[in-house]
């Protein structure tokens, strides 16, 4: 790859060698875009904290860099505690899916005093990772429409075999189980929630309110990043995204079902997800390519925070997945809070390394590589870091998978269309999803 030291063989070079090599490396890393940084360059460390949803990216990319010397330290402590700590000082940088300004159960999350803004890192998709059984054979093709979904996670579907479902699943209605359905909700503050309950309140808000009320919230109660629980509903409270995949994916807990980034049931668990019906009437389920079809309808603000009303709401093309979205970097732009240019300097490097190199494998982990406009955006704010050594990027060399010579998103014009027993009605795909492709034999349809 072009930009990384290469490999000796043999004798040691000379000491001349070996300086003219790091300069020569150096030189390198910063003409060729895309290239990976000098191992000539030392890093200070850098902290940051937050979205458990964006975590499987971020741990490799930070993996990946500790050979080029750069210690990039995160917790995954949820989305609303990383705003927190980023406003407090404690961290260098926060990751979330949601910006400040939330107003939740009338509290609004206050944007920091220091100086920030937004990058975005990475696209992916809120999936609904369950584990259900009929017998002891696993269902991995099941099947849920947007309101089927508001009504498990409000506590009006209360049943596997509930007659709803049992519409959404032809192939499995005479054998879906009599067994309760077990909602596994973020109990920590989390911007998964919040993209959940923001979806929840644009498309399904009279069930929403209604949920929301009965929590002993005021209505409407749009956006959350903290999900309300109605004793005795049975719902199960569990932290973090490898909190709620986890418990999901336990032996024992066969019922239950949760939402959580595509990357959990993919890369960590192994577990089939639920294919949503949308606008167009197909169920998807919300792979690399269908996210890129889902976030060209999402409208980008001046800050590079998203609105996703078009993404939930759109009907023109049978690919789409409804709850796509992407997640920001919380950046510092001035040097307050203990961050100053050396910090800078690493973090600069970090974000020039997964805006670009880091996004060609994140379909692998259950992500969506971020298009070219939101990468040239996030080059762009890059910039704003102090302390970072600025380089002008070739955005081609790159090699992100969602880029073309003529600017539109390849991975969403080369995105295959839905298998037709994946449309609503009498037939179902076998075919299994998420991180579990065994066919569920259902005897209607194969997908």
């Amino acid at each position: 790859m072009p930009g990384r030291p290469p490999a000796h063989h043999g004798r040691a070079p000379s000491g001349v060698l070996v300086r003219a090599l790091a300069l020569l490396l150096a030189a390198v890393a910063v003409a060729l875009p895309g290239a990976a940084p000098a191992a000539a360059e030392s890093y200070v460390p850098v902290s940051g904290a937050g979205s458990t949803w964006s975590q499987n990216a971020l741990d490799q990319w930070r993996a990946n860099v500790k050979q080029y010397g750069m210690t990039v330290n995160y917790s995954g402590t949820g989305s609303s505690d990383g705003r927190n700590q980023f406003r407090n000082g404690t961290v260098d940088f926060a990751v979330s899916e949601i910006p400040y300004g939330i107003k939740d159960s009338g509290v609004v999350d206050p944007a920091p005093s220091r100086k920030f803004g937004y990058m975005p890192i990475v696209a992916g998709g809120t999936a609904f990772m369950y584990n259900l059984k009929i017998g002891n054979r696993r269902v991995t093709n099941l099947r849920l429409s947007g309101e089927v979904v508001a009504k498990i996670f409000t506590g009006a579907i209360t049943t596997w075999n509930d007659a709803a479902i049992k519409a959404d699943n032809p192939a499995l209605a005479a054998s879906l189980p009599a067994r309760r359905i077990v909602p596994v909700v973020r109990s920590d503050g989390s911007g998964t929630t919040a993209q959940l309950t923001n979806w929840l309140a644009q498309r399904h808000g009279g069930l929403w309110d209604a949920y929301c009320a009965k929590a002993g919230r005021s209505t409407p109660c749009g956006q959350t990043s903290n999900f309300p629980v109605v004793a005795g509903r049975g719902f199960v409270g569990q932290s973090g995204s490898n909190g709620v995949s986890g418990y999901v994916a336990q032996d024992g807990n066969v019922g239950t079902i949760t939402y959580v980034e595509y990357s959990y049931a993919v890369a960590t668990t192994g577990f089939p997800v639920a294919k949503i019906l949308n606008g167009s009437g197909y169920y998807t389920e919300p792979t690399a390519q269908n996210v890129a079809v889902s976030l060209t309808k999402a409208r980008i603000g001046a800050d590079l925070t998203q609105d996703l009303s078009q993404v939930y709401d759109e009907s023109s093309d049978r690919r789409n997945y409804p709850l796509s979205s992407y997640s920001y970097m919380i950046i510092p732009t001035a040097q307050e809070a203990n961050f100053n240019p050396q910090k800078g300097k690493a973090l600069g490097a970090f974000a020039y390394y997964f805006l670009c190199e880091g996004q060609r494998s994140v379909d692998r982990l259950g992500y969506s590589p971020l298009p070219i406009n939101l990468v040239q955006a996030g080059l762009e704010q890059v910039r704003r870091i102090p302390g970072v050594t600025a380089t002008t990027i070739d955005i081609k060399n790159c090699k992100n998978p969602t880029f073309s010579a003529d600017g539109t998103n390849t991975l969403a014009t080369t995105a295959p269309q839905p298998a037709e027993c994946d449309k609503k009605g009498a037939t179902q795909c076998e075919v299994g999803t998420g991180g579990n492709k065994t066919p569920t034999q259902t005897g209607s349809a194969s997908g």
